[in-house]
């Protein structure tokens, strides 16, 4: 069948084709809008997430030692990724439908299957920025004009979606809190250790002190003391740091490995001032019997005292990041419930009917005169 065929096929039967194609645009017009139930889809956008957050107490000791310029600018996108993720688990979906008491929506008789359903409308992007645009789709029943108030049904699209972004709160609180927990208890066996360790010195140096009388030490030799105190005490702190840390990152993280680096440096350079490479400290091998012995206690008052105080500063940090209830989660904008469906997309999707409704009747007509052509051939 030739072009100028089927022109003239449609222009024969163009009132029928026209009428079909007016009819069901009609048709598919009324069942869109008081038939088929519409959808909406609320969207709230969440701030890429700190990388500070990650690390709980640790984050102003991390940047105090001005290891926070080793973070890579792509850990924003990988840790908004994260939240990607646990936006769409299986805890955060429990929670809002919980929260919201909509099971029978979803499944009435399995709480998990709701919960999976429910995720299932939940739409995540994230921008080249690391803005997380989270999304959540709500839909009425059928002859939604009927049965539903539409009204309602938008303001439930929006408190789905700020419902999932609390929840993403409630847990991020939880996990952080949890971490928080392991490195408190971590500090505070360090601290009785320390304490332990203290006293002990302590009265080691009283009982030397009491038995020997006091011993003036030269002020060559004082500064010897101080600067190994020091480096002893920061080779501590340093070593509870990666303690603290493995709570936090992986082994093979950036941070952990300059951490370890530093580590090194640091008793090299104990290692100096003990025997004696260093050109401006006394070196304590030289020191003669009961002076070394009075150093050593002396130092080893100072190295504990400082860890002492150390550990108890970050005691409380920890502690205070346990049990803060502060929002862990940025929120730019929350969800407000939508003017405008997201489905159906009635006047798109009735010209789409339309268009197909004039497809198939002028195929209809062309295959009834492609017939009609093939019977007065054959009867020729």
């Amino acid at each position: 069948m030739d072009f100028h065929t089927i022109v003239h096929t449609i222009l024969v039967n163009w009132k029928r084709i026209i009428s079909v194609t007016i009819l069901s645009m009609v048709l598919l017009f009324l069942i869109f809008m008081f038939v088929y139930p519409h959808t909406y889809k609320s969207t709230a956008v969440i701030l890429p997430p700190e990388k500070s957050s990650s690390f709980m107490g640790l984050s102003s000791l991390l940047a105090q030692q001005n290891m926070t310029s080793l973070l890579s600018p792509s850990l924003s996108n990988a840790s908004s990724q994260l939240y990607a993720e646990i936006l769409k688990s299986r805890t955060v979906a429990l929670d809002v439908i919980k929260k919201l008491g909509i099971q029978k929506e979803y499944d009435e008789n399995d709480i998990y299957l709701a919960a999976n359903k429910l995720s299932k409308e939940v739409d995540i992007e994230i921008t080249k920025e690391g803005l997380i645009k989270v999304s959540v789709e709500y839909s009425s029943r059928f002859f939604p004009l009927l049965f539903d108030d539409l009204s309602k049904v938008k303001k439930m699209s929006a408190n789905l979606t700020n419902a999932f972004v609390d929840a993403l709160d409630k847990v991020n609180r939880e996990k952080l809190t949890s971490k928080s927990k392991k490195a408190r208890i971590f500090l505070e066996t360090q601290i009785q250790q320390t304490r332990t360790t203290l006293d002990s010195v302590e009265s080691a140096l009283q009982d030397f002190q009491k038995n020997n009388k006091a011993i003036s030490l030269p002020e060559q030799l004082k500064a010897s003391l101080e600067n190994a105190a020091k480096l002893k005490a920061e080779i501590a702190q340093t070593e509870i740091e990666l303690g603290l840390m493995k709570y936090n990152i992986k082994q093979d993280d950036k941070i952990y490995q300059s951490l370890l680096r530093k580590l090194e440096q640091l008793k090299q350079q104990y290692e100096n001032i003990e025997s004696g490479n260093t050109d401006y400290l006394l070196s304590f091998e030289r020191i003669p019997g009961l002076g070394k012995q009075l150093t050593s206690l002396l130092r080893e008052v100072k190295i504990q005292n400082e860890i002492y105080i150390f550990l108890q500063q970050q005691f409380y940090k920890e502690k205070i990041e346990e049990n803060r209830d502060l929002p862990t989660v940025d929120v730019l904008d929350t969800a407000i419930p939508p003017n405008r469906p997201v489905s159906p997309r009635l006047f798109f999707s009735t010209l789409m009917g339309g268009l197909f409704a004039f497809l198939a009747m002028s195929g209809l007509y062309l295959i009834r005169e492609q017939n009609i052509i093939a019977s007065k051939k054959n009867s020729n």
